[in-house]
């Protein structure tokens, strides 16, 4: 087995970190410059940032705040939110960006996918899907999760697959900010149809949610937020508790 990844997520929202249940209802959690150093400190794998109006705001990701968060990290650091060109990416991986996670850009233009991999290589393009079910099938979402397209989700992730895409980033809003635990089920039936690795979001409330995606949902990573960000779950410990449980973590 893979030693298994711990990511905190830094969504930002007019250049403050914020956090929601659902998608909604945010708050601020914080300043995304200090949170990435205490990450950092505290043994994160990776960090992810997400712009997550950019796309609805139709700009591009704030470059500034990328900048300043890249300078405290010494771990790789994926930047997502607005991408939809060559340019952007560029722009990204000059700021400190490690990897670049594409969302509504890619389901809008697949080909996308296909051309930032050819260009940056696989191991640069996460594929980020916000799912949610309708009508007893989970379904792709966009726009920061306001509007459901037409594409089903194992579809999509079979696509992006073979489009290119390194990594999937797989969060289910109805999990997302509950502290109810991951999506497992769907998390390992997305794992099961594809040879990428998952990166599981949407859910986390105690320690226990991150092993039982690293299990039964047969995840590769397992991303969080509010958790990290208001102290509830420390990384040290929660990495000490996993390896207690015979899972491997880096």
């Amino acid at each position: 087995m893979l030693a298994k990844r711990i990511i905190p997520c830094l969504d930002i929202k007019d250049g403050q970190t914020v956090k929601g249940v659902n998608f909604e209802n945010l708050r601020v959690a914080g300043d995304a410059v200090e949170l990435a150093c205490r990450y950092a400190e505290q043994g994160a794998d990776e960090l992810v940032f997400l712009d997550i109006t950019a796309t609805v705001e139709k700009r591009k990701t704030l470059i500034s705040l990328v900048q300043a968060v890249a300078k405290q990290l010494n771990i790789p650091f994926t930047v997502g939110g607005g991408i939809s060109q060559v340019a952007d990416v560029e722009a990204l991986l000059e700021a400190g960006a490690d990897k670049i996670s594409i969302n509504s850009s890619a389901v809008r233009e697949p080909a996308l996918i296909e051309t930032l991999a050819k260009r940056f290589g696989s191991q640069c393009v996460v594929l980020a899907i916000d799912t949610n079910l309708y009508e007893q099938d989970w379904w792709v979402y966009v726009q920061g999760g306001r509007s459901r397209t037409d594409r089903k989700l194992l579809d999509w992730v079979r696509e992006g697959e073979a489009r290119g895409a390194g990594e999937i980033l797989l969060t289910s809003m109805q999990h997302d900010g509950t502290k109810n635990g991951f999506a497992c089920e769907l998390t390992a039936q997305v794992a099961d149809l594809v040879n990428l690795p998952i990166i599981a979001s949407g859910g986390a409330g105690k320690m226990q949610d991150f092993a039982d995606v690293f299990t039964a949902g047969k995840a590769d990573a397992g991303l969080a937020a509010s958790v990290f960000h208001f102290g509830e779950i420390p990384i040290p410990t929660l990495k000490q508790s996993l390896r207690e449980q015979g899972i491997a973590c880096r």
